[in-house]
């Protein structure tokens, strides 16, 4: 593991316990001990305002016990770190793996079998991360190329290549304190009103503040066009490019909006349309 410190939170209701385990993980330089606390619903508490990655639980204490604690924290759906379980009864143990602690220890507990339980937390904090980076990797790749996570995971496991795409499958248009999300493929075309960009979709307009430079270069040339020092058209609903005598060409969409193709784009347009 890294430098990155194992945050973690003492919860016994007997404070020489609570400050005898403080100083034995003073000795260890990857702990920091954030906080403490007494009793189970300081726990709750205090798990929720701290994140700790790790908690020392003592199981007997007043209010909530131990057990109760973890029960508790599924209720509220709060993330619940990794735990280590504190008693003086043996008799707790295979309950306390029962609840998917992390590890148990009897007190008082010596320095070799803390030792031994703060391995397994670097072990399963390591392991943690491992995960938590590939998960977002995948999801990264995923947003790029438009394939599942699924199926990134079945390509990268069969060694198949996996193909990126550099340009957004979805635009976030932001009005006020909502964001809609725009397949870029229900695109038909874009005009420019002012600083504000008119985007024409299969759902109806979108209005969205940013330049048609900006937006142009966000877009997949091969698919969407300049067509005008204002508009932008998506090839793909494009029926038809007339010709007038006076050289003018315009774009015809499938809606049959029109779309005046000025001289400097025209050659670009053409090419686009494969004429």
């Amino acid at each position: 593991m890294s430098q990155q410190k194992i945050k973690t939170l003492i919860v016994d209701d007997e404070p020489l316990a609570r400050s005898g385990l403080r100083l034995r993980l003073e000795k260890f330089d990857d702990v920091e001990v954030v906080a403490e606390c007494q009793n189970g619903l300081d726990a709750v508490s205090m798990i929720s305002q701290h994140r700790p990655d790790l908690v020392f639980l003592d199981i007997q204490m007043p209010g909530l016990n131990g057990f109760q604690v973890i029960n508790k924290l599924k209720e509220l759906k709060q993330p619940i770190p990794m735990i280590i379980f504190v008693t003086a009864y043996d008799s707790y143990a295979i309950k306390a793996f029962d609840v998917h602690a992390l590890d148990y220890l009897l007190k008082p507990a010596d320095d070799e079998r803390l030792s031994a339980a703060l391995k397994k937390v670097r072990e399963y904090f390591a392991t943690q991360n491992q995960d938590e980076q590939s998960r977002k990797l995948v999801n990264l790749v995923a947003e790029l190329t438009g394939d599942d996570c699924e199926e990134i995971l079945r390509k990268l496991a069969s060694g198949e290549a996996v193909e990126t795409n550099p340009y957004p499958d979805v635009l976030a248009i932001k009005d006020g304190s909502e964001v809609t999300r725009v397949n870029v493929s229900d695109i038909q075309w874009i005009d420019a009103a002012g600083d504000y960009m008119c985007v024409h979709a299969l759902d109806g307009m979108h209005i969205m503040r940013k330049t048609m430079k900006e937006l142009e270069q966000e877009l997949n040339p091969q698919l969407f066009v300049r067509v005008h020092r204002s508009a932008i058209a998506n090839i793909r609903y494009v029926k038809k490019l007339v010709s007038h005598i006076s050289g003018e060409y315009h774009l015809i969409l499938n809606n049959d909006t029109e779309l005046k193709v000025s001289r400097s784009h025209r050659d670009k347009v053409k090419a686009a349309m494969k004429m």
